[in-house]
């Protein structure tokens, strides 16, 4: 792998094992998709109310957004320099990726009738596959 100005740079512990980086984003992906979950449901039992669903889900992008960054930044881009810039798209991607889970769980629970937790669980592995691009394209794009 190259990086900024064509300089080797250390692929990391994860592209080393599966040399495929839409493949070792879907494995961070799926390990930050789960704490997310993890995160929205402990957000939905402190809350105490299934009406307050849409805050859980705002609560728990906010804290997985800055761990999401670290990783991906370290195990499957693995780009130098630029972080306020990279910090700085990543979360618009992400805001991004918010706007959309929360539209797509607000139709899965109130039009559908979807219970919160198993709709919101489908929306984020919705959400996960499209936000590779994003950031691939965007957050940490190096020309």
């Amino acid at each position: 792998m190259t990086g900024d100005a064509g300089a080797e740079v250390d692929p990391g512990p994860l592209l080393r094992v599966v040399r495929h980086q839409p493949i070792a984003f879907a494995i961070v992906g799926v390990a930050n998709t789960v704490i997310g979950y993890v995160l929205f449901v402990l957000w939905s039992w402190v809350l105490d109310d299934d009406r307050l669903y849409q805050l859980a889900v705002i609560l728990a992008y906010s804290v997985s957004v800055l761990i999401a960054f670290v990783l991906h930044r370290t195990l499957v881009f693995r780009v130098r320099g630029h972080v306020l810039r990279d910090l700085i798209a990543f979360i618009g991607v992400n805001s991004g990726g918010l706007a959309l889970n929360l539209v797509l769980v607000t139709v899965a629970v109130s039009t559908l009738g979807a219970p919160p937790l198993p709709a919101q669980a489908v929306v984020m592995l919705l959400v996960a596959g499209i936000s590779f691009f994003g950031h691939r394209y965007i957050s940490f794009r190096r020309r």
